[in-house]
């Protein structure tokens, strides 16, 4: 979910920029000094067209913000996503005999069997039932109560 967030803040951002060039540009660049030929450049000495991005970007003040925007996101929001998931596959990878675990859809179990390169995990869900679900289904390494410990229980 929050991918395709990124994904559409770094396409609005661009298609903004690509807009803002487009604004910036000469519609048909400069006029030739008089008895200059057709295809050549202005008398400023400048190519015709009104140059590129980085210049407007850059003649205009706007690169810094820019800059410092896409950082932010970064920080903010791309690098805190990264580390979760790093720490999430390193407690399904360490998975063990005996461990509490929550599943995505909220059952609550103990591990029975997980081999560390093994796609499934068998926990035991009661006396005598256990389930098979997929190792990416689990969503947290012990129970609800280890989980939440600040948690108040409600009167």
């Amino acid at each position: 979910m929050l991918e395709s967030l990124y994904s559409a803040v770094w396409m609005s951002a661009a298609k903004g920029l690509l807009l803002f060039a487009q604004a910036e540009a000469p519609a048909g660049g400069a006029a030739p000094a008089a008895g200059a030929p057709a295809g050549a450049a202005p008398a400023g000495g400048a190519p015709p067209g009104g140059g590129g991005i980085i210049e407007t970007l850059m003649g205009s003040g706007m690169l810094l913000p820019l800059v410092a925007t896409m950082a932010l996101m970064y920080f903010l929001l791309m690098r805190p996503e990264q580390k979760k998931r790093k720490e999430m596959a390193e407690l399904l990878s360490n998975l063990k005999k005996n461990d509490k675990v929550v599943t995505i859809g909220g059952i609550l179990g103990t591990v029975v069997s997980a081999s560390p390169d093994a796609k499934y995990v068998t926990i035991r869900i009661d006396e005598g039932t256990k389930i098979r679900v997929l190792r990416t289904a689990i969503s947290q390494v012990g129970g609800p109560d280890e989980a939440e410990p600040d948690a108040k229980p409600a009167a």
